[in-house]
């Protein structure tokens, strides 16, 4: 099977509430709608995660991120927007209308446009936005392979988009973009 035709079936799983497995820049991760709470509610059962710890939505670009960014102090939006797309997580200000299931009921939101080609080619596909959050079980080493996906969650996966990661070693830093304090170097 092409790599364009598992894309395909893979952002028409996203598409229909699905929840799915693909390489990012580091691990493989687990996506689904940022807006659909059945799909979302899915992946915290898979991963055994709370509610509380929210998700990073991923994106291919600035400009499908921006509808859900309430407004930023002076500069940084640019230094952000700067910093796109590559391995970088910001927290962003959230829009007011953006679900507590995607923030984790926090008044934040974080953010990455990915650069890695297959992540960003997903998410233009599905719709613009994902869920990413990496492939694993709460406390369980994330997957680095389509197998070890597999083997974690089984048939509780719609779908698995195979593939190389980007080959990142470590999970990408985290920056609050109100404070530009880094929160994970």
């Amino acid at each position: 099977m092409s790599s364009a035709h598992q894309l395909r079936v893979a952002a028409r799983i996203l598409r229909s509430g699905g929840v799915i497995a693909h390489p990012t820049e580091g691990v493989y991760g687990l996506a689904c709608d940022p807006l659909d709470p059945e799909a979302v509610d899915r992946i915290l059962a898979l991963k055994g995660r709370a509610f509380e710890a929210g998700f990073i939505v991923l994106a291919a670009s600035v400009e499908a991120l921006r509808p859900l960014c309430a407004p930023l102090p002076a500069g940084r939006w640019t230094e952000v927007a700067a910093s796109w797309p590559g391995p970088l997580t910001w927290i962003l200000p959230a829009a007011s209308w953006v679900p507590d299931w995607v923030t984790g009921g926090r008044d934040t939101l974080a953010t990455r446009v990915t650069a890695f080609a297959p992540a960003a080619e997903l998410c233009r596909r599905a719709g613009g936005l994902l869920i990413s959050t990496s492939a694993n079980p709460s406390g369980k080493p994330p997957a680095r392979t389509a197998l070890r996906a597999r083997v974690y969650f089984g048939d509780g996966l719609d779908g698995l988009l195979g593939g190389a990661t980007g080959g990142l070693t470590r999970p990408t830093p985290i920056r609050d973009a109100a404070s530009g304090r880094w929160l994970r170097h």
